[in-house]
């Protein structure tokens, strides 16, 4: 009983730092992991057992081949003519392509390689587009088994708890239909996507640090003496002194050494405060103010991810210094350099001449602007890379040859063609994805061995076994599609899967369909720009509020959601 409570009390500190705190969910899975190790939970033997998972394995060589693939040419060629003058015909074509692609290619990777592209079309606003071409990339990556990582993760699972993972197109037929209805409601409702020109970028929502030197003539003088508050395009918002915040800024209040002034605004004028004797922005500091502004996102599992600026080595490692900083419609506060850096966060950068000529700078940010940072592969590789993948997935999807192997020899060619480069595969190794699941393989076996799940199942199994299996099923899907859009989609799948397989087996029914309703439940994130990277990456590309992805995602997210409860005990039965 004890034990049930230690294991409890874990799992529910672990779903409460999801929700509700900013520590990253690698972090609150490792902690819980060793929780439940060093608490006796689990033996050393399946602890290390849960690391070598075969489907764990298998997502990590997907996610490494997948940056040599977003490397590939031909989709980005393809990109280019995908947007026409006919909004509605461009919204099909960029859908179907994007959910084609996204079945076959890491969806994170389809979505940076076509965000730019029709961030800059020429017809439509980037608001009626980006969008869609998120929803297209998760919707498409359900259809096959390495369409998502959420799709390996429930695969991994299932292998954990009865020896044997889903097949490649496990996922095609509740997918394909679950895609179709997702596309075709989110083009009967695209008149409810926002219409925001390229430029119209609220100055709000951008963050820009000056400090006050030591011999600054300021210091003494009062804001509104100083003109401080008669800036054309930027606004002082607060002031950041040692560990005080001072905001609203009075116009009577007094400069001091080292203060930290926070600005809002038009982050291309920043070069106005370079008028003020003494006062001193990251990028002046670094000697790059009158460089080339460039606006870059955060791609997810870049280097400088959940890490601040002032720590990240950001100059060094880019030759670029942080001028600005936003982040979708949150408001941000204090110091620019303490800030920890979140996929998706909009970032200004006074370029040097060395920036574009850094290999890391496409593996880490998506660039927003005309110019490519990224080095093309020789045509003759490129598509030699293009029909190797195409190979693999043939034969893995016909039972041939297994998709572990498959991805490992690929992974060999890319290394031996140097497509991508050892280094490159360390600086980019998905550790926290591979944490986060082990970890959760870990969890589940703790709460397998000390019959919480059991007993949670059981308790289920009573309050429901009036309402049928059908009803235990739909429950299943709507609390991990709840659960996703509250954290992340892997989390969810994670957090889910235990209490589904309990559940089935407390109802002495096949496990499959419930494992199935947590993958489709953890990918059907259309509400939040939270719960799915991509819907995270095109958020500043945009201009999305919260309130567009609620508007725009709840018809998409309730047709996916009603094929896959009518389709799931149909493809799937239950018995």
């Amino acid at each position: 009983m004890l034990e049930q409570l230690y294991i409890a009390a874990i799992f529910l500190g672990l779903f409460y730092g999801l929700v509700f705190s900013s520590v990253s969910p690698a972090w609150l899975f490792t902690a819980a992991m060793g929780a439940a190790y060093f608490g006796g939970l689990v033996d050393t033997t399946a602890l290390l057992d849960k690391v070598t998972n075969q489907g764990l394995v298998t997502l990590t060589l997907l996610i490494l081949v997948s940056i040599g693939l977003e490397k590939l040419s031909w989709l980005s060629r393809l990109a280019r003519g995908l947007v026409v003058k006919g909004y509605r015909w461009s919204l099909l074509r960029i859908s179907l392509v994007t959910g084609i692609f996204s079945a076959v290619v890491n969806n994170t990777a389809v979505v940076a390689t076509l965000a730019n592209t029709l961030r800059e079309n020429p017809h439509h606003p980037p608001s009626r587009l980006l969008l869609p071409l998120s929803y297209a990339a998760v919707l498409g990556g359900t259809m096959t088994l390495i369409g998502t990582s959420t799709n390996l993760i429930v695969s991994s699972f299932l292998e954990d708890a009865t020896g044997e993972g889903l097949a490649f197109f496990d996922f095609l037929p509740i997918g394909f239909a679950a895609t179709l209805a997702g596309l075709a409601a989110m083009f009967l409702s695209s008149r409810l996507l926002p219409h925001r020109e390229r430029e119209a970028i609220s100055i709000a929502e951008y963050l820009v640090e000056a400090e006050v030197m030591a011999d600054s003539p300021l210091i003494g003088r009062s804001i509104a003496d100083n003109g401080l508050r008669e800036l054309d395009a930027l606004f002082l918002v607060e002031i950041v002194r040692g560990d005080h915040l001072i905001s609203p800024v009075a116009p009577q209040e007094h400069i001091e050494a080292g203060d930290k002034l926070i600005f809002s605004g038009d982050i291309a004028r920043v070069s106005v405060l370079e008028r003020f004797d003494g006062l001193r922005t990251f990028a002046a500091e670094e000697g790059l103010l009158r460089g080339n502004l460039v606006q870059v996102v955060v791609l997810p599992g870049a280097t400088v991810e959940g890490k601040t600026i002032k720590n990240s080595g950001f100059r060094s490692l880019f030759d670029a210094a942080v001028v600005g900083l936003r982040r979708g419609g949150q408001r941000l506060s204090g110091k620019l350099g303490s800030i920890s850096l979140q996929a998706g966060d909009s970032l200004m950068l006074a370029a040097g001449g060395d920036f574009y000529g850094r290999r890391n700078v496409d593996k880490n940010f998506l660039v927003v602007g005309s110019r490519s940072v990224q080095v093309q592969l020789p045509a003759l590789v490129d598509v030699l890379m293009g029909v190797a993948m195409l190979v693999v997935v043939t034969l893995a999807a016909l039972a041939i040859v297994p998709l572990i192997k498959g991805l490992a020899a690929m992974l060999v060619l890319m290394l031996g063609l140097r497509v991508v480069r050892p280094g490159e595969l360390r600086r980019r190794f998905p550790f926290e994805i591979v944490m986060i699941i082990a970890s959760a393989l870990v969890l589940s076996q703790a709460m397998t061995n000390t019959g919480l799940v059991g007993n949670i199942a059981d308790f289920l199994h009573q309050h429901l076994a009036s309402r049928g299996p059908y009803v235990a099923l739909a429950g299943v899907y709507l609390s991990t599609l709840l659960l996703t859009e509250l954290m992340t989609n892997n989390a969810a799948a994670a957090l889910a899967f235990p209490v589904a397989y309990g559940l089935a087996e407390s109802y002495g029914l096949s496990v499959l369909p419930f494992a199935m309703a947590v993958a489709y439940g953890a990918s059907a994130s259309f509400l939040t720009p939270y719960g799915y990277t991509t819907n995270l990456m095109v958020q500043n590309l945009g201009n999305y509020r919260f309130s567009d992805y609620l508007r725009c995602g709840l018809p998409v997210s309730v047709s996916y959601s009603l094929v896959v409860l009518f389709l799931l005990p149909l493809i799937f039965p239950l018995a």
